[in-house]
Parts: structure tokens; sequence; C-alpha cells
């Protein structure tokens, strides 16, 4: 095999814990499935109840959608790593674990930045909310929140697949671009500062519209009733949590980019890599699911009638 073209790449971080390693696969197990249940529980919520085919809960159910996305574009293959003694993974796997990756969080950036707008709109401009979020703008902004990530980073990834590399050992525990570029026989300083740019727009950009948004909603709940605020503030503060969380978890992992990976801790290599894996995709279902009283109350009816039929079944053995 020609070492400028490696056909697979080897992950370094994975270390052998003997029999620790069931341990591992069993809680990672867990949490997986635990993401699964808890955002399917949300999106067939929204998807029956006819209540909720508004807006804001087609945007909710996307999220959860989007978990589960990402979550497959990690989890089965993370699993089997750690039961493995060997960690290599073919270049086409990579680039498509690297591309699903990165468009997972692209899609929920553009997300949670469309669920602002829809904010606003709902509190600031109340009674044009119906005129506005109609069918066809809902629609076109979920075509716009799929395509632009694709868009985006279709050029970039082309550029990526016919880098000619040197290596083929990448530290860390799932494909990045940076870890892929990083391996590269020629000059990649031009790709590098494109990268850079396509993340600083892709993260700066919903952070300043978002932030616009909370601006001009919270001077217009200063103008308001206090009763106004509270309700205002129920709807938006799910949204809050979740947007500075994910934020906060895309941030961490990015950053590992500047570092030189070989003199980072593996251990935090690991944790920070894990993060806006795990933690955004637990979070989202969590916070909208016990904090908005629509979803609350739908599934608190499912699980009562679930409890009434399940009775009426025992009683009539």
């Amino acid at each position: 095999m020609d070492i400028g073209t490696p056909s697979y790449f080897e992950f370094t971080v994975f270390s052998d814990y003997g029999s620790l390693r069931y341990l591992f696969f069993c809680l990672c197990l867990l949490i997986y499935m635990t993401i699964i249940s808890a955002n399917l529980v949300i999106v067939l919520t929204v998807c029956v109840e006819k209540s909720l085919h508004q807006p804001m809960y087609i945007f909710i159910c996307c999220l959860s959608l989007n978990s589960l996305y990402g979550s497959a574009g990690f989890f089965p293959r993370f699993l089997m790593d750690i039961l493995s003694d060997t960690h290599f993974i073919s270049r086409p796997s990579c680039f498509i674990q690297m591309y699903i990756i990165h468009t997972y969080k692209g899609y929920e950036l553009n997300i949670l930045t469309v669920m602002s707008y829809d904010r606003l709109v709902a509190i600031c401009q109340p009674l044009h909310y119906h005129s506005k979020m109609t069918v066809r703008t809902v629609l076109c902004l979920l075509i716009f929140i799929v395509l632009h990530p694709v868009c985006m980073l279709s050029l970039l990834f082309y550029q990526f697949s016919d880098l000619p590399l040197c290596g083929y050992k990448v530290n860390r525990i799932f494909c990045t671009s940076w870890s892929v570029v990083q391996l590269s026989c020629v000059d990649t300083i031009v790709m590098s500062l494109s990268g850079q740019f396509l993340g600083a727009t892709f993260i700066f950009i919903p952070l300043f519209f978002v932030l616009y948004t909370y601006l001009r909603i919270l001077l217009v709940c200063r103008r308001s009733l206090s009763e106004f605020r509270g309700k205002a503030l129920q709807t938006c503060l799910p949204h809050i949590v979740t947007f500075v969380n994910f934020c906060i978890s895309v941030f961490c992992e990015v950053s590992l980019s500047f570092y030189k990976v070989d003199e980072v801790n593996t251990f935090v290599i690991v944790v920070v890599s894990l993060e806006f894996l795990i933690i955004p995709p637990i979070n989202n279902p969590l916070v909208y699911g016990l904090n908005l009283p629509q979803i609350r109350g739908v599934i608190s009816g499912f699980l009562r009638m679930h409890k009434i039929l399940h009775s009426n079944t025992v009683l009539c053995i």
C-alpha cells in the first residue's frame, strides 16, 4: 500500500482496559439507548398529538430527529471500538462519519437559530404570528436548515477526499476534518484557513442572530406586564438552555483543533469529544419534555392511558 494514499485510519486514543471494556461498553450502550428512547418519545409525541402541530413543536421534533441522526453516526462505531482489539476504520467510512457529525452540528445550530426567530415573532409580533409563520414559511425554514450545512460542507469535503496523506494515525475517538488534514503530505494552510472561516461562520453568525433576537425579546418584555414576562420566559428558557449548552459543547470540541493533540491528555480528548455527542441529545428532550407544559401534558396523558389499559388487561385476565 502506498503510504501517501492510506485506505484506512487508526484511532490511537483507545486503550486496552481488559475486562473493564465490558463495563464501559454497557455504560455507553445505556447512554445510547437513553438518547434513542428520550428523543423518540418527543418525536412520537409531536407527530401523534395534533395540538402540537405548530412551528415551535415541529422545530423541537427536528431537534430530536437530529439527535438521533448524530448519535447514529457515532455510537454504533464507538461501541464496536470499545470491544475491539484493533481500531481501524476505512477511508470511506471515516469520511461518512466525519460528514454526519459535521452536518449534525450544522443542523443543530440552524434549528436553534430558526427557533429563536420563531420565538421573536411569537413574543414581539403575536398578532402577526400566524400570518408570518405559515406552513410555507416553516417548510422553507426546514429546507434551509437541511441544505445550508450540506452546501457549505460538500465542497470542503470534496477537497478533503482528494488530499494526499502521509499517515493514518488519528488521535481522536472519531474522524474529524482537522485530524485528517493534519496527516496531509502537502501544504494545507489555505484549506485550514477556509475550514476555520467556515467553522467561525457556522458558530458566530447563529450566535449573533440569537443574541439579537433575545435582545429584542428582552426590550419587549421590559415594557410588558409581569404575567406576559412569565409566559415569555417559560417558552424561551428551554431554548436558551439548549442553545448555550450546545454552543459550549461545540466550542470545547473545536478548541481541540488549536492544540497539538499529542500534548493533550487522552482523558481530556475523550471527555471533550464525547460532550457534544452525549449532553445535547440527552439535554434536549429533558428540557423540552419537562419544562413545556404542552409536551409534558401529552406525555403524562399517554402514560395514564397506558396504565389504564394495562390495568384493564390484568383485570380481564
